[in-house]
């Protein structure tokens, strides 16, 4: 059965497919909300959203991937919609955002789950996946360097720093939050639409997505991801990644180099890069279809 939701809701009521339910779950001593999908006992893929979205991001991954044969787990991770948002900076550490995740496949009852991020959904998947191999079966990454690339692009590339100026905009206090909210949050409607091939954010999307951004709290939980990096950079880490890693990078990508692509693959000992020409930062929207193909065959080894 098929439901119109209600502008106000932004739970798994969205969802046209009705195979798919909220649920909450209490992860590394925070309650966060989880959209669920798919039989219990199928191999676990669960999905992580960027900044400034939310599990909302992969609406178009979730039925297909429960259709071949997957449980789906899609969170709101901490700070952003229905999900518990702390106040302060430091409880947004790397260390805690991948605390939540190898929480969240245990509470699931498993010991290991495939994941996939995008954006910062992607910082956490590298994190998880270096800090947590024994949690990680296969590792799915959209558009989101691994971290030894991302600082070494930064010291050796002047385009990189001149394109990640809004990082360091985010390190001041309220003044972000204030111009985000500004005229019912067109600031960060741009972000979505002007970075985008057109028409790939719908309104009736972006009204889901304001009603998100409006929740208390939500604004500053999901700035401090940025400000805790900056504030409390994670310790050092090893950089190889042994699960099979498919880096999935949309070469348009107005905040990233097309170099950070290959540079992040000569990071995983198993590791592919799919390349998307004339594709921006928004992958799993521009390209939903390619994005689900993509992650099918390399969660089902097929590309092995």
């Amino acid at each position: 059965m098929t439901t119109t939701p209600s502008p106000l809701e932004t739970d798994a009521s969205l969802l046209a497919f009705d195979g798919a339910r909220s649920t909450s779950r209490v992860v590394n001593g925070l309650r966060e909300h989880v959209v669920v999908a798919g039989e219990t006992d199928d191999p676990l893929v669960v999905l992580l959203h960027g900044f400034p979205e939310f599990w909302y991001e992969w609406r178009e991954q979730i039925e297909p991937l429960v259709e071949a044969g997957y449980r789906v787990v899609v969170p709101d991770q901490r700070g952003y919609n229905l999900s518990e948002k702390p106040r302060k900076a430091r409880a947004y550490q790397l260390r805690d955002l991948s605390r939540d995740v190898a929480d969240l496949i245990a509470s699931e009852g498993r010991e290991r789950a495939h994941v996939v991020g995008h954006d910062w959904g992607g910082v956490v998947a590298w994190d998880l996946a270096r800090r947590y191999p024994d949690r990680v079966d296969r590792l799915g990454i959209i558009n989101a360097p691994h971290p030894t690339a991302y600082r070494r692009q930064l010291r050796s590339n002047l385009e990189q720093l001149r394109r990640s100026w809004y990082v360091m905009a985010f390190q001041l206090p309220w003044l972000p939050e204030r111009l985000c909210r500004y005229d019912d949050f067109r600031l960060l409607e741009r972000a979505l639409r002007d970075t985008a091939a057109e028409g790939t954010f719908t309104e009736r999307e972006l009204t889901h997505y304001r009603r998100a951004w409006a929740r208390e709290g939500a604004l500053t939980g999901s700035l401090n991801w940025y400000r805790a990096m900056a504030r409390h950079p994670p310790e050092a880490s090893r950089d190889r990644v042994e699960q099979p890693t498919l880096v999935i990078w949309g070469e348009a990508d107005d905040a990233l180099v097309p170099e950070l692509g290959p540079a992040s693959v000569r990071f995983c000992d198993r590791g592919r890069l799919e390349r998307l020409p004339e594709t921006s930062h928004w992958v799993p929207h521009e390209r939903p279809a390619r994005t689900t193909e993509l992650l099918c065959d390399h969660l089902d080894g097929s590309e092995d």
